[in-house]
Formats: C-alpha cells, structure tokens, sequence
C-alpha cells in the first residue's frame, strides 16, 4: 500500500511527469522503496482515476508533451491519513541469511564469492550515501536542512553501516576452503 503513499510524497515535494518522477524515485525514494517504472505509471493512472492527483493543463499542442501531475486536496489529505497511522515492523526476509543458515547444514562451498559480492555491494551504496549526504546536508547547513529527509538518509548510512561491518566479520569466520591456509 505505500507506493500509491511514495508518489504522493514526490508529487507534493514538486509536481511531475511520470518521466521525471521515475527518474527523481532512482535518486532518491527509491533507494528505501524501489518501483519499477511501469508500477509508478500503473499507480499515476489509479491516483489520477481515484481524484487523488490530476494531470495540470497543458499549453500548446498535447501530442508529444508529457502529463505532469499536482496532488488534490484530497490525495494531500490521503498522505496526511496515512503519515499518522501506523504499520507494524516487518519481519526481515533476507535470502543472504538463509544461504548462510543453509551452509551451517551443508557446507560453505561459494559462499565466499557470494559474502564478498554482496560486501562490494554494500559498500558502494554506502559511498552513494555518504556522497549524498556530503552534498545535500553539509554540516554548515544542518540547521536548515530537512532534517526528516536527512533521517531518512541516515537510516540507510547506518544500514549499510551495519551490513559492511557484518559481511566482513562473516567472511572473517569462513573455514578456509579445502588447499588454502586456514
């Protein structure tokens, strides 16, 4: 239910094509709540249908031209409705940690290779992040900043934080495999 909660978001923040708002979702929302494009513009289409957004008029020829979209009151309100309410934690379902449940069973054959490439992974993201945060909330601007959007971000620092810190800790506790030093 919270992709229909995402776009409204992203609308509000400054009024969209469907073009520019799959674009803005793979810079920014988009890293704690992925879409497909195809999803966003399925979604555009239900909010538009349900008097939550409407497409703003267009000026001159239509062929061509892309639709941009603005929130009604009404899909604010939605937002509004939905931003007090609240949802249990999910349970994490991760398949990395059911390889290694799994190689506690039948052995650790490749995991390594798959420790490691999920540990290159995190730590690009984690450099993506930084980066964003060095750009977007520099310290000598951290009173005027959003400080819910930066809260957001660092959220994910600190994910990925975590996951660099415990993928290298894991990989430090691998056997040696057959013919290599322990």
């Amino acid at each position: 239910m919270s992709l229909p909660h995402a776009i409204l978001t992203a609308l509000l923040e400054k009024p969209s094509s469907g073009l520019e708002l799959t674009r803005r979702f793979d810079k920014s929302i988009g890293f704690f709540w992925s879409a497909s494009h195809q999803q966003i513009y399925r979604e555009l289409g239900r909010l538009e249908t349900s008097g939550l957004i409407r497409a703003l008029a267009r000026s001159g020829p239509v062929r061509g031209q892309k639709k941009e979209y603005e929130v009604l009151p009404a899909g604010r309100a939605e937002l509004e409705r939905w931003t007090a309410g609240g949802d249990e934690p999910r349970a994490m379902r991760e398949p990395l940690l059911l390889r290694l449940r799994a190689a506690a069973v039948v052995g650790t054959a490749g995991l390594d290779a798959e420790l490691s490439r999920h540990l290159a992974l995190h730590r690009a993201q984690l450099a993506d992040y930084e980066e964003i945060e060095r750009r977007d909330f520099p310290r000598e601007r951290a009173d005027t900043e959003n400080r819910l959007q930066h809260a957001v971000l660092r959220a994910g620092i600190g994910l990925e934080t975590f996951w660099v810190q415990w993928l290298t800790e894991t990989l430090g506790t691998l056997p040696a495999a057959p013919g290599e030093p322990s």
